[in-house]
């Protein structure tokens, strides 16, 4: 239950602190009100484990979050776009501390916030892609900047793992031998692959080809990181 909460806080938190780094200017305020109520979703539903899995208080600063989510989609859908921001940001900021909470050191808060991101960015991406269905007048570099944005968190990632291979002896065990290959795989060789061939399907411009390789690279992103944890675990 514990790896459950803190992959639900990992991922609200990079969606909530994508809607931040998204331009209000060139996108539509549904997308904002929409994709708010995901991260209320998450919130909610990590705010339920935490009350039953964890002790202290995150599951309070979670419900917090999810609250805070909540009015931000009303505030965008009255295209209150500066209050909607503000509680975009309310939510990043709640969902960054339920992630520190819920770590047990302050190097995992650190991998985590950026595991986070990873996973959050690609998701937004693909969602972003999604929604030039129903605005296809949208520019296409609030996507390219998004792609973008993916491969920073993905850069910070790698050089994380880097890191903790370093010291690291490989193991006797077999299945933690596979999930350290599909971590690898999937999250750290897969998925630069598929952001670069979704950004340069952007030069065409074809967004809607464009989404559909970012779909592949959400499954990539959350396996890696979802393996991860499991190996950290371990």
């Amino acid at each position: 239950m514990r790896l459950l909460l803190d992959f639900l806080c990992r991922f609200g938190w990079g969606l909530a602190l994508a809607l931040v780094l998204t331009p209000t200017a060139p996108v539509p305020g549904g997308f904002f009100r929409v994709n708010l109520l995901v991260v209320m979703g998450l919130a909610t539903f990590a705010a339920l484990v935490a009350r039953t899995a964890a002790s202290g208080w995150p599951w309070a600063v979670l419900a917090t979050a999810a609250v805070f989510a909540w009015m931000g989609s009303v505030a965008w859908l009255g295209e209150k776009r500066r209050a909607g921001g503000g509680f975009c940001a309310a939510c990043a900021a709640l969902l960054a501390v339920a992630v520190a909470l819920v770590a047990a050191t302050p190097r995992a808060a650190a991998a985590g916030l950026v595991s986070g991101c990873v996973t959050g960015f690609t998701v937004h991406a693909m969602l972003l892609g999604h929604w030039y269905l129903n605005a296809p007048g949208m520019r296409v570099d609030v996507l390219r900047r998004m792609i973008d944005l993916a491969l920073v968190a993905w850069g910070l990632q790698t050089a994380v793992a880097v890191t903790t291979l370093l010291p690291w002896v490989p193991p006797a065990d077999a299945t933690a031998t596979a999930l350290l290959a599909l971590r690898w795989l999937a999250g750290l060789v897969g998925l630069p692959v598929l952001l670069v061939m979704a950004r340069k399907t952007l030069d065409i411009p074809n967004t809607q080809s464009a989404t559909g390789i970012l779909y592949v690279a959400c499954l990539a992103a959350i396996l890696g990181e979802l393996t991860a944890q499991l190996l950290a675990a371990a």
